[in-house]
């Protein structure tokens, strides 16, 4: 059976093209009229040269991208919007949200395939909490988004519990996303190669950590928590290390994490984005089962698969076809409470 006829595949984490200017129209004074980028640039050039990677700004050209995927409905998330802790001053960064939620809800009117989640102003967490509540009841938006990294907080850390109780209330979900960019650390490299390999996956595991000893799930037993972009391959690993670590000094150090931080991780509260090719996918459902990964294309990034990207795990020999159709679309839809 085809793909696109034995289900509609749910690409949970795609991504916007939100330049300058299609954030200004929909910013505040006095940011609007600045002449300073919104926020800070890198001087990388990510897409070689344009050599990589797709524009996927106009609708057309995304919707067709996602009929070539054969992909039915994507929920985005940002791309510059992904370093919004740079925009340290707590104000500012909850503007600058402001307008790209906005700007992404009219943005995704052109079709019902096209879904998105509100970037949270993560250096005003008060404010994260009223802008998650007016981007689902207001925007239509599907769930909120913290930036992992180029910023100095701790999602575990108290600041963020008005933002999970809303999010609970809302039966929305919060997810945790970085960009392989710049964060702490990555000053020894020269070069784009080395910062991007770990610039996705540290950020992210830093903050689950800190989530997860910290008692985000414990304290919110029916938040859905997601952590994207950095694969599956890891969960193992990552969990046994934090598990270790627990039952020594969990008692002492992190009191709030009232069991082993596995049975956080596998206890379906907590989702996984996941990328086609992965070798390990087959392993991973085996530990943990397949109701918590979701397939995530990256389109239109520069590292993203292309042309086949959902396809890749419909042909898998290591996946059930029921495991199959968790991965490609009810998951994503039971993550992002979609109908």
């Amino acid at each position: 059976m085809e793909l696109r006829d034995a289900i509609k595949v749910l690409d949970s984490d795609a991504h916007a093209r939100d330049f300058d200017e299609d954030i200004r129209p929909y910013l505040v004074e006095p940011y609007r009229s600045q002449k300073a980028p919104f926020l800070p640039r890198e001087i990388y050039d990510r897409n070689l040269g344009g050599t990589l990677g797709h524009s996927g700004a106009k609708h057309e050209e995304r919707l067709a991208a996602m009929d070539k995927q054969e992909i039915h409905t994507a929920v985005m998330y940002p791309t510059s919007g992904l370093g919004i802790g740079r925009a340290r001053e707590p104000n500012y960064n909850a503007a600058l949200c402001r307008a790209y939620n906005d700007f992404i809800s009219d943005y995704c009117k052109a079709s019902p395939r096209l879904k998105a989640v509100a970037n949270l102003p993560v250096n005003n967490p008060a404010e994260a909490v009223k802008e998650l509540n007016r981007a689902v009841t207001k925007l239509g938006l599907c769930g909120g988004m913290l930036a992992a990294q180029a910023h100095n907080k701790n999602l575990g850390s108290p600041e963020f519990y008005p933002l999970y109780e809303e999010a609970q209330r809302l039966n929305t979900p919060v997810a945790v996303h970085a960009f392989g960019g710049d964060e702490a650390g990555t000053e020894i490299f020269d070069q784009f190669i080395c910062l991007h390999t770990t610039g996705h996956p540290f950020p992210v595991l830093r903050q689950l950590t800190g989530m997860i000893f910290g008692g985000i799930p414990e304290l919110y037993p029916k938040l859905k928590i997601g952590y994207l972009e950095i694969g599956c391959g890891w969960i193992p690993y990552w969990m046994e290390r934090m598990d270790e670590e627990w039952e020594k000094r969990g008692h002492v150090e992190a009191p709030l994490c009232k069991k082993k931080p596995s049975e956080y991780l596998t206890g379906g509260n907590i989702y996984y984005g996941c990328e086609p090719e992965e070798k390990m996918m087959g392993y991973i459902v085996n530990e943990i089962g397949s109701k918590t990964l979701m397939y995530a294309s990256d389109y239109p990034h520069w590292d993203m698969s292309w042309p086949e990207s959902a396809v890749i795990i419909w042909r898998r020999e290591d996946l059930s076809t029921e495991a199959k159709k968790d991965i490609l679309e009810n998951n994503a839809r039971r993550f992002y409470d979609l109908n």
